[in-house]
Formats: structure tokens, C-alpha cells, sequence
């Protein structure tokens, strides 16, 4: 099977796919409040595009697909296109990043369809704290991951914001919920990633500091988790559980990024923190063929940049983190 390569010579294997720029909370660190400005559902990739668009991916050696949003779960018939999804050939791994506010309701049909691993945002595990960051109520949530971790889905990921001055004091308290449940934690740095009412340069908190803080409460050595993401994890010695530690600011991990972002309207964005991309929509509507797509799209991986400059220029990429998928 052929396979994407992009000028670093970094082999391109996953695609994480926004399937809608809606969602049904509104956390500070991506979406304001008040934000309504969403994609004109017209402009909305149609679940024949995505298809045809991701056997294109799986044809060019793309192993891994990961269905974001916004909020994936707020699309109408996702575990009917996750199956569609998962039946393409060369595709090996199908994953689903939610907020888990909808995942009790359709848990089943997800693992049914070919999900078989999940990641959770959740950045608190106190109620009033949750609603000031999400807008949302905490108790569906974990209905949510209760229901996940009914259907076992493997493995459950949660992935939690830190932020310096606002969930700083619960890392302890999140990794005992995970020992507790069998699930994984994945802190994440916060990035600057437009205006959205958190401002991550206030609240940024180098991760190696909150790894040396844990390593005082628990026994903690280097661990491997499967998985096509930049996630470096330790383990807590004497259990199955795997912290892991995303940092795109104080160590990124650009040398071997193995992935693109096609957003809902059809963008295929070629990294987090630039701005280059190209737009499949108007060609997927104006009768490009299945060769000139993946022509197409080799093209664009060929422009891949070499990597983000969230330090150098935090304010060079002004779109919010649901606009381009998560």
C-alpha cells in the first residue's frame, strides 16, 4: 500500500475528522459563550463525501481515523457513518473524541458500528467548577462514561485541560477517578488558538511541572500506550493505568507529527498551528475524480509545514479549536 510522505520525510497515517463545528457545551479555552457564527449547514460535508474523501486517505495509506467535532455526537447517524467508516479498506483504527454529554444514548450503537476506543474531555470533577468551564452539567457526563465503560470500549481516555488557576488542584483527584474506573489520563497544555474567552498565556502550565508534582503521590514509571497521538505516558506502578502527558508548548512534538485535520466544511488543514490547507470541498462538488482527489491531496501533504509556532507567534492562528476539529 502506497504511503503519504510529507517533505520532512514524517509518514502521514491519520486523519482526524470533524464531522460538525456545533456542540452542545461551550468550554472557555474554545468556543465563546455567545458564539453562534457556525458553518451553513449546506457547507457541511455530506456523509457521501466524507466517505469517498476518506477512501481516498485509505487508498494513500492513512490507517487511523479519529471523528471529532465540535461536538461529534451532535451530528445526526454518526454510528452510521462510523460503520461506513470503519468498513473502508486499509482502515485499521476508528476512534471518537466527545464530551460525553450524548454517549449514554448511543454508546452501543457506537461500538456496534466500529468504534473501538474513545477519548472524553472532562477538566473537573466538581459540578459548579464544571459549569463554569463548559457551560454544561457534569452528572451527564459521567453518565456518559459510565455507559462507555458498560460497552467496553478500549481504552476510555479522559482528557483534561490544565490550567494554571482553575483545575490545577484536582490532577490527584482525577487520576484517583481513573484508578478507580480503568480508565486513562491525558493532561494537555493549553494552546492559544483564537479569542474564546480563556486566555491560555494567563493559564498556560508547563506539564513537566504537574509530572514532577504527581511523582511525589504516586509510584510512576515510563509507560506505552497504543495509539497514533503525541501522548508521552508513565504508568502507576503496580496497575494497568497510563498517564499521559500532551505538550505542545514545552516539549512539541512536531518531528513526528503523523497527522491532518479535515474540518467539517471540507478544509483539510495541514497543522494545528498554521494556517495552510486545502479546501476539498469545491472540488468534491465540482466533479473531481477518485484520481484527482488523491492527487490532490498528496499535493497538500507535500506542504505540510515543518511545524506550530504557539511560542513564537501565539496569536498567529485566530480560529477557534471547533472550527478546525479537535
Amino acid at each position: 500500500m502506497p504511503e503519504l510522505i510529507d517533505s520532512f520525510n514524517r509518514p502521514i497515517e491519520y486523519v482526524r475528522l470533524s464531522v460538525t463545528d456545533r456542540c452542545d457545551l461551550r468550554c472557555n479555552y474554545c468556543m465563546p459563550r455567545d458564539f453562534h457564527d457556525f458553518e451553513d449547514r449546506e457547507h457541511v460535508l455530506s456523509f457521501e463525501e466524507i466517505e469517498r474523501v476518506m477512501a481516498a486517505f485509505g487508498e494513500l495509506g492513512v490507517k487511523r481515523i479519529r471523528l471529532t467535532g465540535g461536538e461529534p455526537l451532535v451530528r445526526k447517524g454518526l454510528p452510521d457513518l462510523a460503520a461506513r467508516l470503519a468498513a473502508l479498506p486499509g482502515i485499521e483504527d476508528l476512534s471518537l473524541s466527545t464530551n460525553a454529554v450524548r454517549l449514554a444514548k448511543h454508546a452501543e450503537a457506537l461500538v456496534r458500528a466500529g468504534v473501538s476506543r474513545i477519548n472524553v474531555s472532562l477538566d473537573t470533577l466538581q459540578p459548579a467548577r464544571f459549569k463554569a468551564i463548559t457551560n454544561g452539567r457534569l452528572d451527564k457526563v459521567i453518565d456518559g462514561l459510565m455507559a462507555a465503560k458498560q460497552s467496553r470500549f478500549q481504552p476510555i481516555k479522559l482528557n483534561m485541560v490544565a490550567m494554571r488557576g482553575v483545575n490545577d488542584d484536582e490532577f490527584g483527584d482525577m487520576v484517583d477517578f481513573c484508578l478507580e474506573h480503568d480508565f486513562t489520563l491525558r493532561l494537555i497544555e493549553t494552546m492559544p488558538l483564537g479569542e474564546s474567552g480563556l486566555d491560555a498565556t494567563d493559564h498556560y502550565l508547563d506539564l513537566q511541572t504537574v509530572k514532577q508534582q504527581l511523582a511525589e503521590r504516586y509510584d510512576l514509571v515510563p509507560g506505552v500506550m497504543a495509539g497514533g497521538g503525541p501522548a508521552k505516558y508513565m504508568q502507576v506502578v503496580g496497575t494497568n493505568m497510563h498517564i499521559g502527558f500532551i505538550t505542545p508548548i514545552s516539549q512539541h512534538f512536531c518531528e513526528s507529527c503523523n497527522r491532518v485535520r479535515l474540518a467539517a466544511d471540507g478544509t483539510l488543514y495541514l497543522c494545528l498551528g498554521q494556517e495552510d490547507k486545502l479546501e476539498l470541498r469545491p472540488l468534491l462538488r465540482g466533479g473531481i475524480s477518485d484520481a484527482g482527489l488523491r492527487e490532490a491531496i498528496v499535493g497538500a501533504i507535500a506542504r505540510k509545514p515543518e511545524k506550530h509556532e504557539f511560542r513564537e507567534k501565539p496569536l498567529q492562528v485566530v480560529r477557534f479549536m471547533s472550527m478546525t476539529g479537535g
